[in-house]
């Protein structure tokens, strides 16, 4: 996708940072609705106050419900990016329902049918197979729901919904630039990924062409989705690495894959003479990174709180019949484990003050809509 990030400006309103401010706290601490389960302890944000006069349906009386219906994985990366999504929504005053299939593709579909019978005025799917959800995400938009998409490939099967994405091809050309400049041409090259999954899936076209412009030889292609990602995927890695010893680098594109290989390379003793490029970032993967030995050289990636949070935005946009498209992209960042050393970088917080653009507080945004700023 190549359509840029939406900024919207409307007109004047003060009562909606109020309100935001109100609802923060309580948005933070529960689950308004089912399958959500206790998000992990929020990360720290304050609310940049709206100033503009807020649209149908935020200028209401009655509050607007929106569905998350989510397939996650392990690991925080999915938990910040439910804590940004539950923060942004109390700041806009939504009730926030949330369903979690937690990597089990049947138990979405039925979610999803949950969630379009449920009186929601918005639907927004996170994640999740495209032959499970396109005829579901299809069957909300012939209901009269807004629905928006993120990190599910859409484009041919549900060309009404709005699609909402991290810039996967940026953010693979990113650490693939680093692994080009770190290992060069000809090298024995490692691959952990599992396709089928649109993110991964994008990210992959673009290991496909670095791969061959480099000439690179790849002893190996493994991974899988599961509910253990980072454990599954060390066996995986592990039992590549004891039939290819001689890899010089290793490409695992998800940050829970990536903490997988960084475990089995550390398992063969490896670490001295493998890199691992990952994508993504939180604090653990940080801890990770900057650990003594550890072969986890750089990542690309964006803020999972600051996605959450935005996505949610463009939800309010669509409701409010302002959005203006339907595709909005999320721009990537390379974060290198020099850089996080060098800056004694401990979690993400520090991260944000080295690197603000993370943060996207002008991302899919409107003079009326309290922003969530990490």
């Amino acid at each position: 996708m190549t359509t840029p990030v939406t900024r919207l400006r409307t007109t004047v309103r003060g009562a909606a940072a109020l309100l935001g401010s109100a609802l923060l706290l309580a948005g933070c601490s529960q689950d308004l609705g089912p399958g959500g389960g206790q998000a992990a302890a929020p990360e720290t944000a304050t609310v940049q106050e709206a100033t503009g006069e807020a649209p149908a349906p935020f200028a209401g009386d009655e509050p607007v419900r929106v569905a998350l219906v989510q397939n996650s994985g392990a690991g925080d990366y999915f938990q910040q990016w439910t804590n940004g999504a539950r923060q942004q929504a109390a700041a806009l005053g939504i009730e926030l329902q949330v369903y979690d299939a937690q990597a089990d593709n049947a138990r979405q579909a039925t979610d999803m049918q949950t969630a379009i019978g449920s009186g929601v005025d918005a639907i927004i799917v996170d994640h999740g197979q495209s032959d499970t959800m396109c005829p579901l995400i299809n069957d909300g938009l012939a209901a009269g729901l807004p629905v928006v998409i993120y990190d599910v490939e859409i484009t041919e099967c549900a060309p009404d919904a709005v699609e909402t994405a991290q810039d996967d091809a940026n953010l693979a050309s990113l650490i693939l630039g680093k692994m080009t400049e770190d290992l060069g041409p000809g090298k024995p090259v490692g691959y952990v990924n599992v396709l089928g999954i649109a993110p991964l899936d994008r990210r992959h076209a673009v290991w496909e062409q670095v791969r061959a412009q480099n000439g690179w030889d790849q002893k190996f292609f493994v991974g899988e989705f599961t509910n253990s990602v980072a454990t599954d995927n060390a066996q995986l890695v592990d039992a590549a690495l004891k039939a290819n010893p001689d890899v010089a680098g290793i490409f695992a594109p998800y940050d829970e894959l990536t903490k997988g290989t960084v475990s089995a390379v550390q398992q063969n003793g490896r670490e001295a003479d493998i890199r691992v490029y990952g994508v993504d970032i939180s604090t653990a993967d940080i801890e990770v990174m900057t650990a003594e030995g550890s072969p986890w050289v750089a990542t690309a990636t964006t803020d999972p709180n600051a996605i959450g949070a935005a996505v949610v935005r463009v939800t309010a946009l669509e409701l409010a019949g302002r959005l203006g498209t339907k595709e909005v992209v999320f721009p990537g960042t390379l974060v290198t484990q020099d850089l996080l050393r060098e800056k004694g970088i401990a979690n993400l917080a520090q991260l944000r003050e080295v690197l603000p653009e993370l943060n996207m507080t002008d991302v899919a945004t409107a003079d009326w809509i309290p922003v969530v700023n990490f």
